[in-house]
């Protein structure tokens, strides 16, 4: 426990950690549009 570095997160992996949370939350969010307008049409 006394030697162990604490370090930040690289850019690369927030890029990583966003794409793979916000990739298939677009996704969702472009399907369910698109069956809306479906809808009102």
């Amino acid at each position: 426990m006394g030697n162990e570095s604490v370090r930040g997160t690289t850019a690369l992996e927030l890029a990583l950690a966003w794409s793979f949370v916000g990739i298939p939350l677009l996704w969702g969010i472009y399907g369910t549009v698109a069956n809306a307008m479906k809808l009102f049409q």
